[in-house]
């Protein structure tokens, strides 16, 4: 039975419920990608995080970090920076496994694919940022609750995309 069921997930023609479950997984595996590489550069690389302030501080504190106190304004663009380069790691995984499990390549030549999958992932990382942004400005609620919106964002984008623009379905 097992076995029945992992061959079928390995095919790539099957039920569209099935394929959003797939999807599912592929996509948790990029978010791991891009959520890890964004709060390693949160961390250490462009300071973005509350150091007293919710699942900020539970973060900074769990990897012993000494967050500097910084402005509003310098969090956002750290926050926009650390998704930009997140958004390279996410997508190198995201396409990969799209490519190979999800859907079923070949709608349009490989370069013209791979444009399009950057421009969409591009969209709804701006549309999801920006979300993100506005939830800092309007709420004041911490980076970690933005990147939550962010995310949620980007899904929706990026699954009815993919499907019906970037590759056969």
């Amino acid at each position: 039975m097992i076995k029945k069921l992992w061959l079928h997930l390995r095919r790539r023609d099957v039920h569209p419920a099935l394929q959003f479950f797939k999807y599912g997984i592929a996509g948790c595996l990029a978010t791991v990608a891009h959520v890890s590489v964004f709060f390693f550069c949160s961390l250490w690389v462009f300071p973005a995080l509350l150091a007293d302030q919710g699942l900020d501080q539970w973060i900074v504190e769990l990897f012993g970090v000494d967050m500097p106190v910084m402005e509003e304004s310098l969090r956002k663009r750290n926050f926009l920076i650390n998704n930009i380069i997140a958004f390279l790691f996410g997508n190198v995984v995201a396409y990969w496994i799209n490519f190979h499990w999800v859907f079923q390549p070949g709608r349009h030549r490989r370069h013209v694919e791979v444009t399009l999958f950057l421009i969409v992932s591009a969209v709804a990382m701006f549309a999801g940022v920006q979300l993100g942004v506005l939830i800092i400005h309007f709420t004041g609620a911490t980076t970690t609750l933005s990147q939550v919106g962010n995310i949620l964002a980007a899904i929706l984008i990026n699954f009815v995309c993919r499907k019906y623009i970037v590759f056969k379905g």
